[in-house]
């Protein structure tokens, strides 16, 4: 591998780090919107929800997850693996489900218990700017955890 492609791969998980802190720490949309490519595609799965398109993915990431991410939100990476083209993360995610979560569980009240489950994001680039991501839940051990039926699918956004 060249030097510069080894700065090119930093680059990436640079972007997606600062995505990461400005969406979940941060909580501010318009730094969370600034890594993105210019039509961007996001999916939760099994869940499937998610946005395609600038507009609808602004629409997202303002009305269905930033005020609905818990409180005690917290992730700890297991793994990484990082390409030119795209990004793999491995997280254990923990939080109580002390809130409605329309991106995760749409339609489910909270039952303010505990959950720690693993979600894999799959992160694809466009140059240095976020293209896609495709976010993978635990939602069996999620289901089981918050004492829930899986709901059901409603479809990414257009």
């Amino acid at each position: 591998m060249t030097a510069s492609i080894a700065k090119f791969m930093r680059d990436l998980e640079q972007t997606w780090e600062e995505h990461q802190q400005a969406l979940i720490r941060r909580r501010d949309l318009r730094a969370t919107l600034a890594q993105l490519a210019a039509e961007p595609v996001i999916t939760h799965i099994p869940a499937m929800t998610g946005a395609i398109g600038r507009a609808a993915v602004e629409r997202f990431y303002a009305g269905q997850v930033l005020p609905h991410l818990p409180g005690d939100l917290e992730q700890r990476r297991i793994s990484r693996t990082v390409d030119r083209w795209r990004l793999v993360d491995e997280t254990m995610v923990s939080f109580t489900h002390d809130r409605e979560l329309p991106w995760l569980l749409p339609g489910v009240e909270p039952t303010f218990r505990r959950a720690e489950v693993l979600a894999i994001a799959v992160v694809g680039f466009d140059r240095t700017r976020i293209r896609s991501q495709r976010v993978l839940w635990d939602h069996a051990t999620l289901a089981a955890q918050l004492n829930l039926t899986a709901p059901a699918a409603t479809g990414p956004a257009r």
